[in-house]
């Protein structure tokens, strides 16, 4: 007698496994944005306001002209790379809350650095390099200090990451208004101004910073890094077992310190770009909680990086939106937070359907 076997793509109505997961991927996040902007419309309506004009100055304000795109795209820059920063780790089985405090202390130190390069007349072509370098190289310390602690200490990551961002805000504190203070900065403690030589333009034909670039190019790199690479691989089977990882071989403690160090370097290149390209000096600007929209940019996206690109973009608008919102409504600028906070509470809960969706289930045999 001839067994015969069904195939998993025929049992679930000719969709692979993959196509299955690509599915839920795309139509779990989107459901959970629709979900989200219904409570969020009951919400306007019990303040009097109308959700229909709510959403179209959203729109309005985040894509309705080539101002409103651009000014989109600058704030997108930096949600790519906490969003980065959030997925990395999170592939290897990690919950890392720290971007933001990799992001100031890596503003702050590429600030610092400036401040005797451009006293020594270095010029910008190697200047700028070696701030990018020293934010990039102080955030992936700083968040591979949570890493570190996570496998060889057993410090739970979370709380780690979160007590080190509060402390990274800390130390750019005591030395901003320390001796690092610039004494012309009288109502807001700042370090001395970096100088336009050392400032980033616009990428030609744009008003938006070349940290949008960086950030794209990142996250491909990043994408390829994690999905077509043998270190990528070690890093998705440390994140699914780390017992079967051990089992074989891998160098487990070694590939969460990377994965940490990584994004902790991609937010340390977030506080350089916004020191070198917005700001102009280290300041409590940078505490601007890029760190923690990152985080629910990377939920949505399901720690896909290249996803993170149009996530981030929508969370752009939704900030770049918040001033029109403001003047037309009446309404606080922190009321976009409140969307925010509800799109993430509806993620958490979103994650329960994976893989709980009936008519994606694999059929059992007698139609069952």
């Amino acid at each position: 007698m001839t067994a015969v076997v069904t195939s998993p793509s025929i049992e679930r109505g000719g969709l692979s496994p993959r196509g299955i997961r690509m599915i839920e991927a795309v139509a779990i996040p989107v459901g959970a944005l629709l979900v989200s902007a219904a409570l969020f419309s009951v919400f306007l309506l019990l303040l009097g306001k109308s959700p229909v004009t709510f959403f179209t100055l959203i729109w309005t304000g985040g894509f309705g002209s080539a101002f409103s795109i651009q000014n989109t795209l600058q704030r997108a820059a930096p949600l790519i790379l906490t969003g980065l920063a959030f997925a990395i780790p999170a592939r290897i089985g990690l919950t890392l809350l720290g971007a933001e405090g990799a992001l100031v202390l890596g503003g702050f130190a590429s600030a610092a650095i400036a401040i005797p390069l451009v006293s020594g007349g270095w010029p910008s072509v190697i200047g700028l390099p070696i701030m990018a370098l020293a934010g990039m190289t102080v955030g992936g310390v700083w968040i591979g200090i949570a890493g570190w602690l996570r496998h060889y200490r057993g410090v739970n990551e979370t709380i780690s990451s979160l007590l080190l961002g509060y402390i990274a805000i800390a130390i750019m504190n005591f030395f901003v208004e320390g001796v690092l203070r610039d004494p012309a900065s009288a109502n807001k403690p700042s370090t001395m101004p970096i100088g336009d030589a050392y400032r980033i333009g616009p990428i030609p034909g744009t008003s938006v910073h070349w940290g949008l670039a960086a950030g794209l190019a990142l996250a491909v790199a990043l994408y390829i890094l994690m999905s077509r690479t043998t270190f990528g691989f070690a890093a998705r089977m440390t994140g699914g077992n780390v017992r079967a990882a051990q089992a074989q071989g891998l160098p487990v403690g070694l590939l969460v310190v990377a994965c940490c160090a990584i994004a902790g370097a991609c937010a340390g290149l977030a506080g350089f770009y916004e020191v070198a390209a917005i700001h102009g000096q280290a300041n409590a600007s940078l505490v601007a909680g890029y760190g923690f929209t990152g985080i629910l940019v990377a939920f949505l996206a399901r720690q896909n990086p290249l996803a993170i690109v149009p996530v981030a973009i929508l969370f752009g608008a939704l900030d770049a939106a918040g001033g029109l919102v403001q003047r037309r409504m009446g309404m606080p600028d922190a009321t976009v937070l409140v969307l925010q906070g509800i799109i993430f509470v509806v993620l958490l809960v979103s994650e329960t359907f994976y893989g709980r969706i009936p008519f994606l289930q694999p059929k059992r045999e007698g139609g069952r």
